[in-house]
């Protein structure tokens, strides 16, 4: 009959909708069951089951007390308590009663289901085994009533729940989700989720025959470091993908429906449903992420596929992927990335790809910088001017660096900084800095590529529409703060909102939206806020630099701590940045939300992308300010001895090291980077998270309430799941490894070895966001993108940067272009030698300001002259102390090299990327074949398919016309969705 509901094999026995109905008989004396009161909203289309009494109770699934279902009784912990129906899907929420008492009958176990099944007998209403409600506060009631209606909904929908009783005092209740076979091709059509044909797996071609032989040489070369996942070993194979059609099931190779979709795209296809699910009572919220903000429900995730740890052979994605991929015994492992993509989704599985792809680029960048450390290192001796500082016979005084305290003092003192400048300044760091602009290009072009290969293989080709869908859910702040608008709106008179209307012209309301008004005071609150920070950033660095000069004064007032003055000062200097730089960086990333937050964007693409941009303009200054101060501003506004530039009427700007700011810069960039990455990437990511779980423990331990001892002993899948970390995207992740790429790009002419300490912390990093996956947080939503969206533009732009940058540090920083003006325009033979002498100005210091001179100096009686480092006209000539025509000879060849290293290097670039195409030709070849392929594949089935009816028809005349009506519908058996358009009132069959 048309009440009767048709059975798929393996599927548990349904109720017809008369039981499901409201109002049914009562239960049987012993049994427990929840009761949820419907909500307003009129019974589901199709229902034959009468009217539903409104506040009357749906009752669709119990559990007979007599016969309990213990812990060691089930066969997964994946599935419903009828170890059938797989859980795809949990929400979770915190509830808590005043005055819950249990009835006089025996009190059971604590478990009853509400679902569009059955498992046990039809209970009778009354019986003494009931739990009877203590009243609830208003909030609560309220939040209760919005839960079961949203429920309701989504068994409207056609979703399967599975609900615990609440039977104790307070404590947290899992509503399990199961969406059955009609619900989800149902879903997969209307997703357009791309599935394997029947057709057998083809093979990529690799080329030529050279390309293939080179390929299997390298496989075979690197078959140790491939993990063992079936997903990796056929890299060149390839399903031929079709969009899920429930008209065109013949296509698809169904051995078993449970297992078709796998378990990250039936979380997917639940997780698009309970997004689009409305609630009445919560002011019409749309969406599971609006109730749990409105802390309805207080979680809402999908399933990890089992224990990570267990014992034993059982093998599931979640156990290979730890054996595989999330330890550090497996870092010299290629990662299974299609096997991550499987199991966390697309968005996840392209960032694991591209920190992959990031560290493995690391490694020549790494080789390189090696060497170019280690020809300073070779070359040390051989270098003239630092010889000439370290040389005591050319004694070279001075001037004093402070005034009264300090006394004159002999360069050759200096010549330990002198020699380390070396191992970073010298002609090699040059060439270096154009490879590694050539290099970041070449990583941008490789990975567009390999984006590319992915997208093929992942069949992302085409989903613009999916994106386009995903932008037409609105965040619930968005929704909060457009009905307060209509509820101010509403006062308006009528004849006013015609007036609003008519003028608006495009006959669109702007009641429903929120317009540039609306937002401008939360603009106005983003800028204002932005330049705060950046001016206080700014304020820190200029506090460090009075912090260095002060120091540095007060340092050289005492005999015992002068020799080390620089030492010091520089140390404790970055070891303060740093720790500021971390403090800010948290600061920052929380104000950069709420600054989103008060914007108040629509969707949750347009948060994120925002929410990026902040963040990392705000640690971009925060992080490089301090550096940037030490490559180009200081030592440059110092003055000159007699004329010195003082800061708080007093202390003395600072000056670079003889051997110039870049050593300076070295350890600068050095410290920053490798304390931000040691304390920040890692301790922070292991610390932190630890100690968030440990404070979670503590607290449910603590939390009055009765406990469930035979439960806690064998906590189900999703108690287990409850107790991680909720999963909070992957933003943290990219930024750290954003200005990691900053600090390996920028000022790679002064510190070589960036990209080794960056290729040591990747190593590790990889293996750390893959624990922190797959132990420590809650399964993320499988999203669908086909890129790794506005992270590409930012690198993009770091590595524009990078040319300008390392530009003005070679030119203005180092020694590199003074050395070659001096070589060739004023040496006497063709070397340096003499360049020490050529770069230092004379002053008399019978010039130096009254009370500046230095106490108790050991060179009274015998300097007249004091030398120091700047290109000035010395004291007998006609202009003293201008600007020597060295000076302006320098100043010419430092911008004239700017100018050609930035457009020499940005040609180079812009070769590179036309040399290199963004799609490579056997995926472009591949893409076409395709095409072909499916054709010929769709032929052949409509072909066999017309054959199947044409010998129907010859065999019983009369049904030929039947079978061929039917063909085409070949949707799988079952029963129509209540509320669904998409199944509603059609019939399907098998083929």
């Amino acid at each position: 009959t048309a009440n009767d509901i048709p059975l798929l094999p393996g599927s548990p026995r349904r109720l017809s909708p008369r039981t499901v109905a409201r109002g049914g008989q009562a239960p049987k004396r012993g049994q427990q069951h929840l009761k949820v009161p419907g909500p307003r909203a009129p019974g589901p289309r199709g229902s034959s089951g009468g009217g539903r009494a409104h506040g009357s109770s749906v009752i669709n699934n119990y559990l007979d007390a007599n016969e309990p279902v213990s812990s060691e009784a089930r066969v997964s912990r994946m599935h419903f308590h009828d170890n059938q129906r797989k859980v795809d899907y949990v929400l979770a929420y915190h509830y808590r009663k005043r005055g819950a008492h249990l009835g006089q009958g025996s009190p059971g176990h604590s478990l009853a289901i509400v679902s569009n099944g059955e498992m046990g007998k039809e209970p009778q209403a009354g019986g003494p085994g009931d739990i009877e409600l203590g009243p609830l506060d208003a909030l609560e009631e309220e939040r209760k009533e919005q839960r079961e209606e949203f429920e309701h909904n989504l068994m409207e929908a056609g979703l399967e729940l599975e609900k615990d009783v609440e039977n104790k005092s307070q404590g947290s209740i899992f509503v399990r989700i199961h969406a059955p076979w009609q619900v989800l091709a149902r879903e997969a059509e209307f997703l357009k989720i791309k599935v394997p044909t029947k057709k057998e797996m083809y093979e990529i071609k690799a080329g030529g025959s050279i390309a293939k032989k080179f390929n299997a040489v390298l496989q075979k070369l690197s078959s140790p470091l491939q993990p063992r996942v079936p997903e990796h070993s056929n890299n060149r194979m390839k399903n031929l993908s079709y969009p899920f059609s429930r008209e065109k099931m013949y296509l698809y190779n169904i051995q078993d429906k449970d297992t078709f979709f796998d378990n990250a795209t039936r979380s997917r296809i639940v997780h698009e449903i309970l997004k689009r699910t409305a609630c009445s009572r919560a002011n019409n919220t749309m969406g599971i992420n609006s109730l749990i903000a409105n802390n309805v429900y207080e979680a809402a995730y999908p399933l990890h596929d089992g224990e990570y740890d267990s014992p034993g052979d059982d093998m599931n994605d979640r156990k290979l992927l730890y054996q595989e991929w999330a330890r550090y015994g497996v870092f010299y492992k290629f990662q299974p990335i299609d096997l991550i993509r499987k199991y966390f989704g697309e968005k996840i599985g392209l960032y694991f790809a591209w920190l992959g792809l990031y560290t493995s680029f690391l490694i020549p960048s790494s080789v390189i910088g090696v060497i170019v450390f280690l020809y300073g290192c070779a070359t040390i001796e051989e270098d003239i001017p630092s010889r000439e500082m370290c040389d005591q016979q050319n004694a070279f005084t001075m001037c004093p660096l402070c005034d009264k305290s300090c006394d004159y003092w002999n360069l050759s003192s200096a010549c330990g900084t002198a020699r380390a400048s070396h191992l970073f300044d010298n002609p090699a760091t040059v060439f270096f800095s154009i490879f590694m602009a050539l290099w970041a290009t070449m990583f941008l072009e490789n990975w567009k590529r390999l984006q590319m290969r992915l997208g093929y293989f992942w069949d992302l080709t085409g989903i613009e529409e999916e994106e386009e869908r995903a932008k037409e859910h609105s965040r619930p702040e968005y929704e909060s703060k457009v009905r307060e608008k209509m509820l101010k709106e509403s006062s308006r008179s009528a004849v006013q909102k015609l007036e609003t209307s008519a003028a608006a012209g495009d006959g669109e309301d702007d009641e429903d939206k929120l317009t540039w008004r609306d937002r401008f005071p939360g603009y106005l609150m983003n800028f204002a806020s932005i330049l705060f920070m950046i001016a206080l950033t700014f304020s820190i660095v200029f506090g460090v630099i009075v912090y260095r000069i002060t120091t540095a004064a007060a340092l050289s007032l005492n005999k015992a701590t002068r020799s080390n003055v620089r030492v010091t000062v520089t140390a404790t200097a970055v070891i303060i940045n740093l720790v500021v730089i971390l403090i800010l960086d948290e600061i920052y990333g929380a104000v950069a939300n709420w600054l989103t937050k008060i914007e108040v964007p629509k969707t949750e693409q347009s948060f994120e992308e925002r929410l990026i941009l902040k963040a990392f303009l705000l640690k971009f200054v925060n992080a490089y300010s301090p550096i940037f101060y030490v490559a180009f501003f200081k030592g440059r506004f110092v003055g000159r001895p007699g004329s010195y530039v003082y800061v708080f009427d007093g202390y003395r700007m600072e000056e670079c090291a003889p051997g110039g700011c870049l050593m300076e810069l070295c350890i600068q960039l050095s410290i920053i980077m490798l304390g931000k990455q040691l304390i920040q990437n890692n301790i922070f990511e292991i610390g932190v998270p630890k100690l968030k779980k440990l404070f979670r423990k503590l607290k449910d331990e603590t939390e009055p309430g009765e406990t469930d001892s035979a439960h806690s002993k064998h906590p189900e899948q999703w108690d287990l799941d409850y107790s991680l970390e909720p999963y909070t995207g992957l933003t943290p992740e990219y930024m750290e490894m954003i200005i990691q790429f900053g600090f390996v790009t920028l000022f790679v002419a002064s510190f070589p070895l960036a990209p080794v300490f960056a290729l040591l912390n990747n190593v590790i990093e990889v293996r750390l966001d893959a624990k922190k996956f797959v132990t420590e947080l809650r399964r993320p939503d499988a999203v669908r993108t086909k890129d790794i969206g506005i992270w590409f533009d930012i690198l993009s732009g770091i590595g524009k940067f990078s040319v300008i940058s390392n530009a003005f540090v070679i030119a203005i920083t180092s020694d590199f272009i003074p050395r070659l003006v001096y070589q060739y325009s004023y040496s006497h033979n063709g070397t340096l030698h003499g360049f020490v002498n050529h770069t230092l100005s004379f002053f008399n210091i019978s010039q130096l300001k009254e009370g500046t001179q230095p106490e108790n100096s050991q060179f009274d009686q015998e300097v007249q002259f004091c030398r120091f480092k700047d290109y000035r006209e010395p004291p007998w000539s006609p202009n003293p102390y201008e600007f020597s025509k060295q000076y302006w000879s320098v100043l010419s060849a430092r911008l004239a090299f700017v100018i050609i290293f930035q457009n020499l290097v940005m040609f180079l670039s812009v070769l590179v990327d036309w040399m290199i195409p963004d799609i490579p030709t056997d995926i472009s070849d591949q893409i076409k074949k395709e095409k072909s392929l499916l054709v010929d594949f769709f032929l052949k089935e409509e072909h066999e398919k017309l054959k199947l009816t044409d010998g129907l028809a010859a065999r019983s005349p009369g049904v030929g016309e039947r079978a061929r009506s039917r063909a085409p519908s070949s949707a799988p058996s079952g029963r129509s969705q209540p509320g669904s358009a998409a199944s509603s009132g059609s019939q399907h069959t098998n083929v």
